[in-house]
């Protein structure tokens, strides 16, 4: 396993990172992993020198965190030895109740109160990254980075980060936090995966000129690209009932290359898939989602395999972005004739 920094910061990572979402039993289809099961796949990603594990609040109602924090002590591994990131949730669109009319958002007043509850869940003292979950347009961008100063100044977190945050808003608050002297966002969670490539336009180059690091959140697509929705895969049609995140277009075709080059080093599809995100520049860590063992040893792999330039290319070349304006004119060789 390698460690890279988190974006600018002195904080060291593994590639991969342990993502507990399907942790606990109140969060759809999604949610399916128990305690006990949770403590194997934990145990395993250290073992092979995982340090990174991300959660959130709206994961299970919480219990992926009660989970998670418990498969850690469980582990017996030491507290310095990991590094815990979660996430304050955004504002989903739902009607206001009194019950969760302050439950949900960015205010000032949930995040104070949801850092304190993910801090007991978890059984922690402190938080190494506490994310904004989406961007919240129904509160002050102000508030929020102010609120999210002062759990770092207050020793409740040590590092700031952001995610599925448009970039005008993200380099607005980088801008904000800059002229308040507040902790700044170190790094952005986000979508991204061979055939969700959309983050490469604008967010992607934004993070690597502001030093942020990139966690990558679904990098196969939501198992699309283990090929097992294809025809004749083990989930067909799958994707029609569910289909979540979205994938280009195209994206059939980059089951060529894929396939080709997986063939090559005898491995899985999903493991190149993986590789291939850890060959990008800024990408400081790809989130790996588990339910067994076996998906997780098959995810690990991947940090086993190096990719040549021209595999890079090949893999990539089918769904590479359009520029978009004005990045095509930037790119542009073409003159406009002198008067």
């Amino acid at each position: 396993m390698r460690y890279q920094r988190l974006g600018s910061t002195g904080l060291n990572v593994s590639e991969l990172c342990l993502g507990a979402m399907t942790f606990g039993h109140q969060f759809g289809v999604i949610g399916t992993v128990g305690q006990d099961d949770a403590n194997v796949l934990v145990r395993t990603a250290l073992d092979a020198g995982v340090n990174f594990f991300d959660t959130a609040e709206v994961y299970s109602l919480g219990e992926s965190e009660e989970i998670l924090g418990e498969a850690i002590r469980a582990s017996g591994v030491a507290r310095a030895e990991v590094v815990v990131a979660t996430k304050v949730s955004g504002r989903p669109p739902a009607e206001l109740t009194q019950a969760n009319a302050n439950g949900v958002g960015q205010s000032r007043k949930h995040i104070r109160e949801a850092c304190d509850a993910s801090l007991r869940r978890l059984g922690l003292d402190y938080i190494d990254l506490y994310q904004t979950h989406r961007y919240d347009a129904e509160t002050p961008l102000e508030e929020t980075l102010d609120a999210l100063n002062d759990l770092v100044r207050a020793g409740k977190v040590l590092y700031v980060g952001c995610s599925n945050i448009p970039p005008r808003h993200l380099a607005r608050a980088l801008g904000q936090q800059r002229e308040h002297d507040w902790a700044h966002y170190v790094s952005l969670q986000a979508y991204y995966s061979l055939v969700g490539r959309e983050i490469e336009l604008e967010l992607l180059p934004l993070c690597r000129e502001e030093g942020l690091g990139v966690m990558v959140w679904s990098p196969l697509s939501g198992g699309y690209l283990s090929g097992k929705y294809r025809p004749g895969g083990s989930h067909e049609g799958r994707r029609t009932e569910y289909d979540f995140p979205p994938v280009a277009q195209n994206a059939e075709d980059v089951f060529g290359p894929l396939e080709e080059i997986a063939s090559e080093h005898g491995v899985s599809l999903a493991t190149i898939a993986l590789a291939w995100l850890r060959h990008q520049p800024g990408i400081s860590s790809v989130i790996m989602g588990a339910s067994k063992p076996e998906q997780l040893s098959e995810n690990l792999s991947s940090a086993d395999v190096d990719l040549s330039g021209e595999e890079l290319e090949h893999l990539g070349s089918p769904t590479r972005p359009t520029p978009i304006y004005p990045e095509w004119m930037l790119k542009s060789r073409t003159v406009a004739p002198q008067r």
